[in-house]
């Protein structure tokens, strides 16, 4: 029996892993002309104001402040009328569920579920070093994405960590290390489910297979790609620290894009969490967070304004950033789907309907603003965002059907 230490890194371990693909480096069939797909999942936390970000004239984006210029460069659909339901007492605790659709997260007894990206990571990274990455603003243990056991996968915040963990060869005798202790980990607990089904000792015996499973797909992935050197790719990193704030955003940004390009991985989430204490921005220096209760305050809404424009200029640096990056006959935004929104329709009043939900790219044939007829769960969206990607589920999270909202 290995020792109380090995028994807490098996735990820990499978607390943070990504959902693995079932068929590991599967490759596309020869001459098989789709071009690879990729997602980017944003999670603004604190939203957007929304008379600034909803057009105010129907069917005209010119009419959204900030979306007016976007709108003019990239194909796009704005989604009016997306709400999350069983989310009217969450408060800030709604983020958890943004890409999970689960319930009440402000409950003391919540448990989280698989969140979308995961599942998309099952089909769309079988192939790459990495089946998703996390990005979020500062490290605080969670972001958007959940496993499938609804336990948190920590996003990652620092972006040197980042950029050598995409590019920087690892020292490989300490990984081959760590991939003996890993080996380790895996006969224990194929030991312990063998012990615990001797006796007929059924609990947690479905945890214990999912966390092998897990396991073992990560395991063989990190043999395979040992052997394989990382790519090298142009940074454009900023380097600036006038504004650290829009600097932070533009790199987390720029390091998707190099993710994308060398096909490191093809589903991303970028968290952009409330930072606690000062944000400087241009013309701006506060609390976002309390800027974000602004109670219709101008002394309020005015710098937030800037914030949230500043995070729409980043935005569309890495719109056109995808849109000049060629990928095969097409650029890299046609053939990836960027989905921006957030867990607050309203973030003043703590409200969690009619979120503003932007779908960019992705090739699909966008319909600039569409205002739904009736209140529509947004886990309909992320049913739909599924099954373009050939992922073949009935439902997900509080869906209760297809709305036709994405068309090809």
């Amino acid at each position: 029996m290995v020792n109380n230490v090995l028994r807490r890194d098996f735990f820990t371990a499978g607390a943070a892993l990504p959902l693995a693909a079932s068929r590991l480096l599967a490759k596309d069939p020869p001459g098989n002309p789709e071009p690879r797909r990729r997602i980017l999942f944003l999670c603004n936390s604190l939203g957007f104001y929304a008379p600034n970000f909803f057009p105010s004239v129907k069917g005209d984006l010119r009419s959204s402040r900030y979306l007016t210029e976007l709108s003019e460069e990239f194909p796009m659909t704005v989604f009016q009328g997306l709400y999350h339901p069983g989310m009217e007492t969450s408060n800030h605790d709604s983020e958890k569920s943004f890409l999970t659709g689960a319930k009440k997260p402000e409950s003391p007894h919540f448990v989280n579920t698989v969140s979308v990206d995961q599942l998309l990571a099952r089909q769309l990274g079988v192939e790459t070093r990495f089946p998703s990455l996390s990005f979020s603003l500062y490290d605080r243990g969670w972001g958007c994405s959940w496993d499938q056991r609804g336990s948190a996968i920590p996003p990652m915040s620092n972006v040197d960590t980042i950029y050598d963990l995409l590019f920087t060869e690892e020292d490989s005798q300490a990984k081959r290390r760590q991939l003996e202790k890993d080996q380790l980990i895996i006969d224990f607990l194929q030991s312990e489910i063998a012990a615990k089904m001797a006796v007929g000792d059924l609990l947690d015996l479905a945890t214990y297979r999912q966390v092998l499973f897990e396991l073992k797909r990560r395991f063989e992935r990190e043999q395979h790609w040992l052997e394989v050197k990382k790519p090298q790719a142009e940074s454009e990193l900023s380097v600036g620290n006038e504004f650290p704030f829009s600097t932070k955003v533009r790199n987390l940004f720029e390091l998707s894009r190099l993710a994308f390009l060398t096909d490191s991985t093809r589903v991303i989430t970028v968290s952009l969490d409330w930072v606690y204490g000062a944000i400087k921005v241009p013309g701006a220096t506060a609390g976002w967070h309390t800027l974000s209760h602004h109670g219709g305050k101008a002394d309020l809404l005015n710098p937030l304004v800037l914030v949230e424009q500043d995070i729409w200029k980043q935005i569309a640096y890495f719109l056109r950033m995808m849109a000049n990056t060629p990928d095969g006959n097409k650029t890299l935004l046609d053939h990836t789907t960027v989905v921006i929104g957030s867990n607050f329709g309203d973030s003043s009043n703590h409200t969690c309907d009619n979120l503003p939900t932007l779908v960019i790219g992705g090739d699909y044939a966008h319909q600039g603003h569409r205002p739904l007829d009736q209140a529509t769960p947004l886990c309909n969206l992320w049913l739909e965002l599924l099954h373009q990607h050939h992922v073949d589920v009935v439902s997900f999270g509080s869906s209760n059907r297809e709305s036709g909202l994405i068309r090809v």
